[in-house]
């Protein structure tokens, strides 16, 4: 608890002694559990009272709503319109045209700091999020584009694991009377009472959980400035209100064949490349035209008037925009693109992808092709046994030393203590200390010289084992043990079904989403990640049918790791002739 009540001194600086220790009380229950986001990362949360106050996610403390609704100044807070909520806890990301400006303007932060959501209105937060650009880009910008990376909302799983309690009213220090006031006026042109359940005074905080579909698409109707904004918020792909209105008049199924066609181009103007092609028609889908779809929209075929994939590139294929060969039975590829099609040329990219979705795809393709493996040196500790061999050195109990340390310390003791045999130079003469350190009692007897080899070996086994691992950029740590390689098994399901199960991967500071992601794109199989059994903290890869000769040829050819520190190489199948 002194070192967490630490940590929350260091990454909130704005709480007195008197607070953090109201937050992390001495006497009282404090519960740590250990859970995974659907990305498969590990997030340590703290209970307090029944509440979760503080989540962990890669070693940076983050404060919970609960937490927020105590200490409602604890980060700087931006408000945005009471619709946009919903948005937010289905996983949507803030948006700058989602934000209110109030007349004093915006708090002043930096990119990548911490910042509170809160609902026009009332001051409690309800959600915690990452500015993606400083106050001043984001006026720069127009008020456009993504400004919050959402971690954390009211409503969302980790909210229900606490007493599921809904936002206090808190009044906001600078009433906002501009934007009131303009509300105010837009339910008197429409002939409505100001004190209406669609106001957003102060004293009647609109709830989004509690208006029914019906009272959502009133309140939507009557504002139509927060309608404006929340679709902005949501839905970066559609820069002005006429958009919305041709969207709305559309049946669902054309939406649907204007969504295909927008990820369509999108995907080849943006993600695709001459050297990729023969590209799966498959992957093309699952990889790059998925990857194009706005937030908070999905693409259905289904939905479509194509109804099939393979109908939809057809006719594209009739209007030359690229073309399609079956190259193998059953399995059709993107064989040629025409990128100076006029279609493809005209296509402009949205605005909120190209400061969003394309710089996320970026870093994500980024820190595949960066990943450098990891230097590893197995290292030797001092134990009670081995002490009096290393005291002449200065060494002590759990002292760690490399082997050529280990080398050169017995080396030395050897030529101190004269033990080198005079007839035989390859020879060590086996004294009182080497008797009771390396050899067994059925040997002390027997044995009175050893070989230098035999003596060093000797030695390295019976220290303790630890090892030393390097990633590029950071620091050595040092862990007990001998490293684990990573894992590979086959495992037999339903249907006499072979899977390939893959562990150990975050050892080498491999993302096991990232491996199963190029996995699934190399072999063209199912590949999911999920908590190793067994195994605390750590994530497993299963991936369908016996992938290991892909799954070899990834490891090490691509990312370079020693074939030693990878474990069932020899359980891939054997190629043969087809009789």
């Amino acid at each position: 608890r002194r070192k967490l009540r630490s940590d929350v001194a260091a990454a909130f600086p704005s709480l007195s002694t008197e607070q953090v220790a109201e937050l992390v009380p001495n006497k009282e229950e404090l519960n740590v559990i250990k859970i995974h986001s659907h990305k498969g990362e590990a997030i340590t949360v703290y209970m307090n009272h029944r509440n979760p106050i503080l989540f962990e996610v890669e070693k940076v403390l983050y404060p919970t709503v609960y937490t927020l609704w105590v200490y409602p100044d604890l980060l700087p807070a931006f408000a945005t319109w009471p619709p946009v909520l919903q948005k937010l806890a289905g996983g949507a990301d803030l948006m700058l045209p989602g934000v209110v400006v109030p007349p004093s303007g915006l708090p002043r932060v930096q990119r990548g700091a911490l910042c509170a959501v809160t609902l026009l209105g009332n001051r409690a937060p309800v959600a915690v999020g990452v500015a993606t650009m400083s106050t001043e880009e984001m006026l720069a910008a127009g008020m456009k584009g993504k400004g919050f990376a959402v971690l954390h909302t009211h409503l969302d799983h980790l909210w229900e694991y606490g007493d599921k309690s809904s936002p206090p009213t808190l009044a906001p220090l600078v009433t906002d009377s501009a934007v009131m006031e303009s509300a105010g006026d837009q339910e008197e042109l429409q002939g409505k009472e100001p004190g209406s359940s669609c106001s957003p005074e102060p004293q009647q905080h609109l709830d989004i959980r509690d208006l029914s579909l019906k009272d959502r698409d009133t309140c939507a109707e009557l504002l139509g400035k927060e309608e404006l904004h929340e679709n902005r918020a949501a839905e970066p792909a559609e820069d002005a209100s006429t958009e919305d209105q041709q969207e709305d008049s559309r049946t669902p199924q054309e939406q649907m064949d204007a969504l295909f066609n927008q990820c369509f181009f999108h995907a080849l103007k943006c993600k695709v490349k001459k050297s990729d092609l023969p590209l799966l028609t498959s992957t093309f889908l699952g990889s790059h035209m998925v990857s194009c779809c706005p937030a908070g929209k999905q693409l259905d075929i289904k939905k479509s008037s194509y109804k099939k994939f393979s109908k939809f590139l057809q006719s594209m294929q009739h209007q030359r925009i690229l073309q399609v060969k079956e190259l193998s039975k059953g399995v059709e590829s993107i064989v040629d693109v025409d990128w100076k099609h006029p279609d493809i040329k005209a296509f402009a990219v949205p605005e909120g992808f190209s400061s969003a979705s394309a710089a996320q795809d970026s870093k994500s393709e980024d820190r595949e092709q960066v990943y450098h493996a990891p230097e590893i040196i197995p290292l030797y500790g001092v134990s009670t046994k081995m002490m009096p061999l290393f005291q002449e050195s200065g060494h002590r109990k759990g002292s760690v030393l490399s082997s050529s340390e280990v080398r050169n310390i017995i080396i030395n003791y050897v030529k101190s203590n004269e033990l080198v045999d005079e007839t035989n130079k390859n020879f060590v003469k086996v004294n009182a200390i080497l008797c009771d350190c390396l050899l067994d009692k059925s040997e002390q007897d027997e044995i009175s010289h050893l070989k230098w080899d035999e003596l060093l070996s000797r030695c390295l086994e019976r220290l303790q084992p630890f090892h030393q691992v390097t990633f590029p950029g950071q620091e050595p740590v040092v862990r007990k043990g001998n490293i684990e390689p990573i894992d590979i098994s086959i495992a037999q399901r339903s249907s006499n079904k072979k899977v390939t199960i893959i562990k150990n991967l975050e050892l080498y500071g491999l993302d096991p989403q990232c491996v199963a992601n190029a996995l699934q794109q190399k072999v063209q199989a199912s590949a999911t990640i999920s908590p190793a059994p067994g195994a605390k903290d750590r994530i497993q890869v299963q991936i369908q049918g016996n992938q290991i000769h892909h799954l070899a040829k990834m490891l090490l050819e691509e990312y370079q790791l020693p074939r030693k520190y990878i474990q069932g190489l020899e359980k891939a199948p054997k190629l043969g002739r087809k009789k």
